[in-house]
């Protein structure tokens, strides 16, 4: 049983006209739980329950904790979700409506997750949001869809956070006989903890998070994403809050499917392709554009962002 669903993959083409190449989107926004977290958590819960897990604990005050909520929910499984006091009263609800008990504890998600690791024991399994190999393999069938499906891209762009995704992506290249492939590796101005770590080449923290885009509020991403940039061709880049939300509405026009900020810097390094970016795309026939989803926003959210940055 897969708690995840094939997403399919569509042609945009008006980026694919904007850029003059093919411009391919995986829609991750049409998971179950709204993102792309639905991969890695629902494999990875489903491969603890097998090893005798009785119940699950997870720290996110957003997608991550939805997918492990709704995992739960289908494999019969309680989950506790500790989010921190920044989490949105909508994040928090969508969490309890599937059934998981939600702790509020901390100003921030380190402080959240060091709550909820006080809560594993034997049997109760801690589902860490970006960092656990089961994740990457869970979310590595994102490419083996999109091989499936007929399109052998030739460039990846996708969102960083804490390199969950990054880590699957390159993972699903690799097992499709793709490691060639480069990554674009995209950040808002203020999350941007992978290029901070990859540009000075040392696995720094960032001291806050400043950006609206807090799906993407790492302050170090893992120990393994900073690694894939040493072993994979990965191209750092950043948007401006601004972009990202510019780019979920244009989306929203173009797709009519609601996607987050964090969404939104991935299509934002396409929409408003800057020179850097146009570099890596030149000579490119099939760009695949993961479109990750996420429910940390609605239409009135991004409208008042949008008039305010």
């Amino acid at each position: 049983m897969s708690l995840h669903v094939h997403t399919p993959v569509i042609q945009s083409l008006r980026l694919s006209q904007l850029l003059n190449t093919n411009v391919w989107l995986k829609l991750e926004a049409l998971q179950p739980s709204g993102s792309f977290k639905t991969r890695g958590v629902g494999y990875a819960c489903e491969a603890y329950v097998g090893k005798g897990a009785k119940a699950f604990v997870s720290s996110s005050g957003g997608n991550a904790g939805l997918a492990v909520a709704y995992a739960g929910r289908r494999l019969d499984v309680p989950v506790t979700v500790v989010v921190p006091t920044t989490t949105k009263q909508r994040a928090i609800e969508l969490i309890a409506q599937e059934g998981a008990q939600v702790i509020v504890h901390g100003q921030s998600w380190l402080q959240a997750h060091e709550r909820a690791l006080e809560l594993v024991n034997d049997e109760v399994v801690y589902i860490h949001p970006f960092d656990d190999p089961l994740l990457w393999q869970g979310h590595a069938s994102l490419i083996d869809e999109v091989v499936q499906d007929g399109i052998t891209p030739d460039l990846v762009v996708l969102s960083v956070g804490g390199g969950g995704l990054l880590a699957g992506v390159v993972e699903g290249l690799v097992r499709n006989n793709l490691k060639h492939v480069p990554v674009l590796a995209v950040e808002t101005k203020g999350a941007d903890s992978f290029a901070l770590a990859v540009n000075s080449d040392q696995h720094l923290a960032l001291s806050s998070i400043t950006s609206i885009a807090t799906s993407l509020g790492a302050t170090k991403v893992s120990e393994h994403a900073f690694a894939l940039a040493k072993t994979h061709p990965i191209n750092s880049h950043i948007v401006t809050d601004k972009q990202a939300v510019a780019a979920c509405l244009q989306f929203l026009n173009d797709n009519r499917v609601l996607v987050e900020p964090a969404c939104g810097a991935s299509l934002a390094a396409v929409y408003e392709a800057d020179q850097q970016a146009l570099d890596v795309y030149a000579d490119k026939k099939n760009i695949l554009v993961v479109v990750c989803g996420g429910v940390g926003a609605s239409i009135e959210q991004l409208n008042d962002w949008n008039s305010s940055l």
